[in-house]
């Protein structure tokens, strides 16, 4: 497990602070993944193309231009065009461990997205997240370390508006050495991160680490 700071509008604020020691987040261990899937093809990891040098999630990643900030309004349904992802989101909450819940099980293509926090489009950092397998093969987001950079994210949002991303970089990380600040950092300007998990994995162990897209606010309809 590791610190997952709780996100708002008001990202930053000493109230947010002091919920991100009570807070944790785990992903890729327990139900996240079903690990006796048979015959399941490996998920592809993002290449070293694909990184972002100098993204620093608590200055909003890199200072390229976004548009102005949209009102918060819970997302419903997220598309990736680039690796064909077109999913509902559901919320997920906090277990009684402090660990981010995970999406049900046994539905493939579903992404949940951290309720407590920023909602997409909203100034600061949204969280996305979602199985890469199970025991039924491929999940929502078994391709996304294949997303380059400068790829498209949309999300739709419960006030009938999209917000619309553009990826700034795909990453992938072991467990151990997971940028906790760098992925869930406040941010100046409306960013996103999708996490699904990654790396090696083993039947005793599952997935080793994670695959981390990050993208920021370029539009909206």
């Amino acid at each position: 497990m590791r610190r997952f700071p709780r996100y708002g509008s008001r990202t930053g604020s000493p109230a947010d602070a002091a919920m991100a020691a009570l807070t944790v987040f785990a992903l890729c261990s327990g139900s996240w993944l079903l690990r006796d899937a048979a015959g399941t093809q490996a998920p592809p990891q993002p290449s070293a193309a694909q990184a972002g040098a100098g993204l620093d999630g608590r200055t909003g990643g890199r200072e390229r231009a976004a548009v102005p900030a949209l009102p918060p309004s819970p997302p419903v349904r997220i598309r990736i065009p680039a690796i064909r992802v077109d999913a509902p989101l559901t919320g997920l909450g906090l277990t009684s461990t402090g660990s981010l819940d995970a999406p049900p099980t046994g539905r493939r293509n579903l992404a949940g997205w951290y309720a407590a926090g920023t909602t997409p489009g909203e100034q600061g950092t949204a969280i996305v997240a979602g199985h890469v397998d199970d025991a039924a093969g491929p999940a929502v987001f078994h391709r996304l370390g294949a997303l380059a950079r400068g790829s498209t994210i949309e999300v739709d949002r419960r006030d009938g508006g999209v917000a619309v991303f553009t990826v700034d970089a795909v990453e992938a990380y072991p467990a151990k050495d997971f940028p906790d600040e760098k992925v869930y950092g406040a941010a100046r300007r409306p960013e996103l991160r999708v996490i699904t998990c990654g790396g090696p994995s083993s039947p005793a162990t599952g997935y080793q680490g994670n695959v981390v897209v990050f993208a920021h606010l370029t539009g909206s309809r």
